[in-house]
């Protein structure tokens, strides 16, 4: 079987969609099937990658965020997809790229992939602290309406859970079908902890070497409520030595590094590549606080809990979905002061407390990739012999 994705958002140092879209390229080789991905980037190329194949299409750089590329150039991307003649097509945003590939008119089984809820990421992030999340969408029936429009093009939406098929359902998109992401399992363990990277994050948070440390791996982005976080621990350590080290970049980096000046605790590592250093870390740290409210699925999230955290998170998206009491706490999306009550909670009870149901989950909660893209394949297989 051939898959192609119409992909707006997949770059070399892209977040979430970049790591799915890597797991599918090499996921696709070891089960015998086709990927090619179709992406914006600064030239016209092609570029074999994990076992697939890249397809560049030339487009200038994302005003907001120079990492990304523009994708503008249907005729190109119509003519890539006359030229693979695939059995299934992937339109992994709702935006240009989404479009594309609904507008194509070759026969192949359509699948619109629900990478991002945009409504949650904006709206909401910006607005759930003046009113309810119910009135937020109300606002915005304009998006759910379009995007009802967009998803009658395609086969099916595929989205990271159940709990998202259902969200959709509500706003009327009848084909969200639930196939449920995985990760590396392999890669994430409390065995990995170690004792001297542990002093080394403690020694960069500027804390004692009995001090607990906090996690988070995020993109500094509004809807990763960033701000919030620091405003928590801020809060946190007037009353506890406690240290926080947060991975990742992103346009919003240089204003967070600012409000963190003068901040005891806080060390902001950055982006790393290795992703077997940052596997190390998150072992080595005691409990992962997370800020989003709008993820699909949280990636990040699900690698914690394989590496033996405990969570923060907060009670809205995929995070909070993928978070139960026995592994984790949630508090109230966006608001600081519930952020802060949780950690307290946290610190009072102790990582050991959470140890069985993280465990727990690690093992049957959250799936490998290989699973996840199993069920994908093989949904994928039936859709084209429907079509």
């Amino acid at each position: 079987m051939k898959i192609v994705d119409v992909a707006e958002f997949y770059a070399d140092e892209g977040g979430g969609v970049k790591t799915y879209i890597n797991q599918k390229l090499r996921a696709g080789a070891a089960a015998g099937h086709e990927i090619v991905i179709i992406a914006p980037g600064p030239e016209d190329k092609e570029e074999r990658r994990h076992g697939g194949r890249i397809l560049w299409v030339k487009g200038p750089h994302m005003p907001f965020d120079p990492r990304y590329f523009v994708l503008h150039r249907e005729k190109a991307v119509h003519a890539l997809l006359d030229q693979e003649r695939p059995d299934v097509v992937e339109g992994s945003s709702v935006w240009t790229g989404g479009w594309f590939a609904a507008r194509w008119k070759g026969n192949a089984a359509k699948a619109l992939i629900f990478h991002q809820d945009p409504i949650a990421v904006y709206p909401e992030t910006f607005l759930d602290r003046y009113m309810k999340r119910q009135k937020v969408n109300q606002l915005f029936g304009w998006y759910w309406k379009y995007l009802h429009t967009l998803a009658k093009r395609y086969d099916s939406t595929v989205v990271s859970g159940h709990w998202l098929a259902e969200k959709l359902r509500t706003h009327g998109i009848s084909n969200a079908h639930a196939v449920p992401f995985g990760i590396d399992k392999s890669q994430f363990s409390p065995s990995l902890r170690d004792a001297e990277v542990r002093r080394t994050l403690q020694a960069a948070c500027g804390v004692s070497s009995d001090a607990p440390i906090f996690v988070t791996v995020s993109r500094f982005h509004p809807e990763k409520r960033l701000g919030m976080l620091l405003e928590a621990f801020k809060k946190v350590r007037e009353t506890h030595e406690v240290g926080w080290v947060i991975y990742g970049h992103g346009p919003q980096r240089a204003s967070f590094d600012k409000a963190a000046q003068g901040v005891s605790g806080v060390h902001v590592a950055g982006f790393t590549s290795s992703r077997e250093a940052l596997a190390t870390a998150l072992a080595s740290c005691d409990a992962m606080l997370h800020g989003s409210a709008a993820e699909t699925f949280g990636l990040v999230v699900a690698e914690g809990i394989c590496s033996g955290l405990p969570v923060i998170a907060p009670d809205v998206g995929g995070a909070a979905d993928l978070v139960e009491d026995a592994w984790g706490m949630h508090y109230s999306a966006g608001d600081a002061d519930a952020c802060a009550q949780a950690m307290r909670a946290f610190l009072a009870r102790g990582a050991d407390v959470y140890a069985d149901g993280v465990a727990r989950a690690a093992a049957e909660r959250v799936q490998t990739e290989k699973q996840h893209f199993d069920q994908l394949f093989a949904y994928y297989g039936d859709l084209s012999k429907t079509t």
